[in-house]
């Protein structure tokens, strides 16, 4: 016998041997192609070339020809019991072999482990055994007859091997099927004992409908009560995790569904479908309704007006163990970044959008325009909140209903009607806007220089408030009544009729702002104070492409001395019960307390008089005259800043009080009075006397008390 065919057999045998498990692991990743294209039954006739191991006692020729019948196991079809039956051919090829041609007919069990790579290639190992009958025609001749007496003889056999599919279509497969056969014999024949190799091509059927076949295509999903309205682009942030519309979904099928996952998807517009619920199980004719999500990416920012959009329901489930898809359209309108409808009004957070380049270069023009104009014990915020009121005035920002649009009193309370917003940007370049066009505008510009914000709707109407961060029980230092101001989490919050711009200035916007707060009391479910932080929480600003507007700022001028005068009004204000007590009740003390009110907001003249009042009343008011000489230290009058000091100090050696912390103090000021005035061996003794008192006083003008011709420019 040749070997060279059946070695080069062997070694394909072999490498496929190497190859199913490899092919194993990948087909671990498609394991959805099992279950989907399992069948209940394959029927196949196969025919396979022999090729013993080793020489029988001649040359035969050796064929099998075979029914197989494979049923796979319903939980994991990729097991596959299976029955064979067939016959082996050994035909001998001279004279001495022929008498012992003879036919096994033989049947067996066996199971088979098959796994599909896609959808028409599978690969698969098998393993069988069984019994088979041997029938020998022509070995025993019949001395009576002269005729061949027929023979039979029982073997065992066990075999192993592996498959290659082609599955051109869900019910026909061709294989290619090589394998190693063992016979052995249980009677007295034992010549054909041992291993054969053998490889063979067969073709089967196999029972059931092609899953992708119209007819079968499974639709276990009924989709119902679809509630999907208009969408909003300035909602972006809000549909991430909050419903945009809602479905009932339904299973129609008589058997369970599982793993059911529901996702929105609206192309051009998401990077991906938006997940929206995970149910495990639904049993026939269950339902659940399904909030859907949509997770938008930026591009819903570039439209304009209302966009017809068609989105669609995708819904992936595992039905009858195959998995399955079913998608449902959903037709909508998608409004532009400039529309809302108020169902909510901290929605109108959305529209404020502080981080934009423009209103921050804007906003940083107002300030440093104002800058030198600024009074440190007054709250920044409120200055800054004054500031940016007075130059949206100055700019000309007006308040004016835009006839094309609903007034606000009439969306409030419809949320049916749409409404328009428009961007701060769009506000600030148009220079005109109704009340909360207005509202986002101020919010938006404070904001963007880190002053917290809110707005406070009431009945028909809507307006800005901020935070002057000034602690609640201060409230003297923003305003002398208490009423005036809205305690919020321990600090104290301002209105501001916005409305008022260009018109009345800050202080009567401020007034009227409290007045309308105020005048809800009585009904306070009329009235609502929204702050801006936290509905950015659920309702985030609006994204914009930055860049500057080029605006024309107005007259920094013009600007500043409309601060001032603002500003002088609330220091007024905030002296006013100073003032009043100290005309009342005439008494020193009252003058003084006016005149260091009047120094802290940086009114200098005014706290001179103050102090010299207190002085004419009392003229060895030690206070009065020390806080006189500090202001006139302040406004650069050092001459007379050293007189007041002086007559303060000698006043306290008379007193017996030259060697109290107080006295150190004086003596500190003297030194410095001496020092500006160019005296340094007078500012040099007079440091060390305070320092003799007090090392803690002095020590942050060690430098006086080395002073020299050349202090000055030492120092």
């Amino acid at each position: 016998m040749r070997l060279s065919p059946i070695c080069s057999v062997a070694r394909i045998f072999v490498a496929l041997l190497f190859l199913l498990p490899a092919a194993g692991r990948a087909v671990a990743q498609e394991e959805s192609l099992n279950e989907r294209y399992r069948f209940p039954v394959s029927i196949g006739a196969e025919y396979q070339m022999l090729t013993p191991f080793g020489a029988y006692a001649g040359g035969f020729n050796t064929y099998e020809a075979a029914f197989t019948v494979r049923v796979p196991v319903p939980p994991a079809p990729t097991f596959q019991p299976l029955g064979r039956a067939g016959v082996m051919q050994f035909t001998g090829t001279d004279a001495d072999t022929q008498r012992w041609s003879h036919t096994h007919y033989y049947g067996g069990l066996g199971l088979a482990w098959a796994n599909r790579i896609d959808k028409t290639f599978e690969l698969a190992a098998e393993v069988a055994g069984g019994l088979s009958q041997a029938v020998f025609r022509d070995l025993v001749p019949d001395d009576t007859s002269g005729r061949y007496v027929t023979v039979g003889n029982l073997n065992g056999f066990l075999e192993a091997g592996g498959r290659i599919s082609l599955v051109p279509s869900y019910n026909l497969a061709i294989d290619i099927h090589p394998g190693i056969k063992w016979i052995h014999s249980l009677g007295a024949l034992a010549d054909f004992n041992g291993p054969i190799f053998g490889i063979g091509f067969a073709v089967n059927y196999r029972f059931g409908t092609d899953p992708d076949a119209p007819a079968v295509i499974i639709r276990s999903i009924r989709f119902s009560e679809l509630e999907f309205p208009q969408a909003f682009a300035a909602m972006k942030s809000y549909y991430a995790t909050n419903p945009i519309g809602s479905v009932v979904i339904e299973n129609t099928d008589k058997n369970a569904v599982t793993d059911v996952r529901v996702l929105f998807e609206q192309k051009g517009y998401m990077d991906a479908p938006t997940p929206c619920a995970t149910i495990d199980r639904l049993e026939p004719n269950e339902q659940a309704r399904v909030d859907l999500l949509a997770l938008y990416n930026s591009s819903i920012f570039l439209t304009e007006g209302a966009t017809p959009l068609t989105g669609e329901i995708i819904t992936t489930y595992s039905a009858r163990g195959r998995p399955v898809e079913q998608r449902s359209s959903v037709s909508y309108v998608l409004r532009d970044k400039t529309s809302m409808t108020w169902t909510d009004d901290a929605k109108v957070a959305a529209f404020i959008t502080h981080e934009d380049s423009a209103l921050r270069n804007y906003a940083s023009w107002v300030r440093q325009a104002c800058r030198e104009s600024t009074v440190a014990a007054v709250s920044g915020p409120l200055q800054t909140a004054i500031q940016v009121y007075e130059a949206l005035g100055e700019l000309g920002v007006l308040y004016q209903t835009d006839p094309s649009k609903p007034a606000f009193e009439q969306v409030q309370d419809n949320p049916v009607v749409i409404d328009s917003v428009s961007l701060p940007r769009d506000t600030l370049a148009r220079t005109t806007g109704d009340c909360d066009d207005l509202t986002v505008l101020y919010c938006a510009l404070l904001e963007s220089v880190g002053i917290d914000t809110g707005f406070i709707t009431v009945p028909g109407h809507i307006y800005a408030a901020f935070n002057t961060g000034v602690a609640a029980r201060d409230y003297r230092q923003v305003h002398p009544d208490r009423e005036m101001t809205m305690p919020i989490n321990g600090e104290l919050w301002v209105p501001v009729e916005i409305t008022l711009i260009g018109k009345q200035g800050f202080l009567s916007a401020w007034r009227r702002g409290m007045d309308q707060w105020r005048a809800q009391e009585g009904t306070p479910e009329r009235r609502a104070l929204y702050l801006t932080a936290e509905a950015h929480q659920t309702y985030w600003p609006v994204g914009l492409q930055q860049s500057d507007l080029g605006l024309q700022y107005g007259s920094a001028d013009i600007l500043n001395r409309a601060f001032q005068q603002e500003l002088l009004k609330l220091s007024d204000l905030i002296v006013e019960d100073y003032r009043t007590a100290a005309a009342e009740s005439g008494r020193k003390q009252d003058y003084n307390r006016l005149g260091i009110a009047y120094a802290r907001l940086e009114r200098l003249d005014a706290a001179i008089g103050a102090f010299e009042q207190a002085l004419r009343l009392d003229r060895d008011y030690t206070s009065a005259q020390v806080n006189l000489g500090n202001v006139q230290f302040l406004k650069g009058n050092y001459s007379a800043a050293l007189s007041a000091y002086n007559d303060a100090y000698t006043r306290m050696q008379v007193a017996g009080e030259s060697d109290t912390p107080l006295a150190a103090q004086v003596l500190l000021n003297l030194s410095r009075a001496y020092y500006e005035l160019g005296q340094y061996e007078q500012a040099r003794e007079t440091y060390d006397r305070a320092a003799q008192i007090s090392a803690d006083v002095v020590a942050e003008y060690a430098y006086i008390g080395s002073a020299s011709g050349t202090g000055r420019a030492a120092e």
